[in-house]
């Protein structure tokens, strides 16, 4: 009978622990709270025989405590620095802005398109340095596209017409507005996320922030699409391996996999950042550290969050067919400018503006696709297949922020932009 009594008081206090875990975000006074509790119950549980009064007292004492720490946890986080922060107007500060402005070569009534508008720094810039101009202000996230609309609202000159949309439904929101193919003078994409989806942790973006481990960018927009969460609960050991591995560029991809698939069955669903995060950062050795551009402590898990953030968000399909959006929509020498922040990002848009397919091998000459003597080719589908181009690179090298903005604005110092101008 007291075994059965174990097992039950067991089952239970589980029960409560992953409620208290999956609804509220831990300050240091919930925490201890919750420990004390959980330290009462196991002596409680092991020092004295069971019964069931001594069953009952140990599942309402910690019943008790649950409730101590859903009304700390309630009041910490209306509280807290980062609800108070999101109260305010986060101020976005652009990168690589007198870069940006040079490249676009702006002129008086010019139609740009902003596909990423984000906090709205590179639009007031613009806006700024001229003034009669149609700005199509795009962006797949909800609270940018409202800040679009407090913009477009306050604007005493120039037109400004803000869309919610992710990059593949560009073509459709242009057409709504009246813009056909070939109309466009330039795109702006400014890849990755944006300031604001770091500094809320209730985005789930955040490695430095406790919150919900969403990192959906369209918020609940889309109910069905799956979120980081999602992920982690639900797919195997391999298809975890495999996202690390292509989007994080992890090398301990397989070791994390295993990680996050044992903790799961051992304590639970993941929930929350804070969860998963430690998870993977006991897959390394204690005295393992990496470091960012400026020689500052990384911490261990920012490639395993990058890999969930670009796959839950299908990011690298839509950087891929918003550039080819943008060049349908592009006048003839017209103008593309793109800031991405990581390898796989740049990868892409170097493809295009250099016209190589994204399935061919890298670094393939022209000599490669005509070496087999037993092949003839004709000339026409030379000249269009293989020597045609689409752009002409601005530049031929990668343009990077300056050593004084990377110090200004640490989010810069892995910052790539390239431009190129359609044929």
């Amino acid at each position: 009978m007291a075994l059965c009594l174990k097992q039950t008081c067991l089952i239970q206090i589980k029960s409560l622990m992953q409620a208290v875990c999956q609804r509220f975000l831990y300050t240091s006074a919930s925490k201890k709270l919750y420990l004390n509790g959980l330290k009462q119950w196991r002596d409680t549980c092991f020092k004295h025989s069971f019964c069931n009064s001594r069953h009952r007292a140990c599942v309402n004492q910690f019943k008790h405590v649950h409730s101590l720490v859903k009304t700390d946890s309630l009041v910490d986080e209306q509280n807290s620095p980062e609800n108070k922060q999101s109260k305010k107007e986060v101020e976005h500060v652009p990168v690589m802005v007198t870069e940006v402005l040079e490249l676009l070569q702006l002129k008086e009534g010019q139609l740009i398109v902003d596909m990423t508008f984000g906090g709205g720094g590179h639009a007031k810039e613009i806006l700024k340095h001229t003034s009669n101009i149609n700005y199509l202000a795009s962006d797949r996230d909800s609270f940018a596209y409202n800040k679009a609309v407090e913009l477009a609202a306050s604007l005493n000159c120039g037109k400004m017409w803000p869309v919610l949309g992710r990059f593949s439904e560009i073509s459709t929101n242009l057409h709504n507005l009246g813009i056909q193919p070939g109309q466009v003078d330039a795109f702006l994409f400014d890849l990755g996320t944006s300031s604001f989806q770091f500094d809320f942790p209730h985005r789930g973006f955040s490695l430095s922030k406790n919150g919900p481990l969403d990192m959906r960018m369209d918020g609940n927009r889309f109910p069905d699409q799956p979120t980081a969460a999602d992920v982690v609960n639900t797919l195997d050991v391999a298809d975890i391996e495999h996202i690390l591995h292509k989007y994080g560029e992890e090398k301990k991809s397989k070791l994390i996999a295993h990680a996050i698939v044992e903790a799961r069955y051992a304590y639970g669903k993941f929930t929350h950042t804070e969860q998963l995060a430690e998870v993977v950062h006991n897959v390394f050795n204690s005295d393992v550290f990496r470091q960012d551009k400026l020689s500052r402590p990384a911490h261990l898990a920012t490639k395993t969050f990058q890999a969930l953030r670009i796959f839950v968000n299908d990011e690298l399909n839509e950087i891929n067919n918003g550039l080819h959006i943008a060049r349908h929509y592009l006048k003839s020498n017209g103008r593309c400018v793109v800031i991405s922040f990581h390898s796989l990002e740049d990868r892409i848009v170097k493809r295009h503006f250099h016209d190589i397919d994204m399935d061919q091998e890298s670094n393939i000459t022209l000599h490669h696709h005509f070496r087999n003597a037993n092949l003839t080719f004709d000339m026409d589908v030379v000249k269009n297949d293989y020597l045609k181009k689409l752009w002409v690179p601005v530049s031929r090298k990668v343009l990077e922020p300056t050593e004084e903005e990377i110090q200004s604005n640490a989010r810069s110092r892995s910052a790539k932009l390239r431009a190129a101008i359609k044929l």
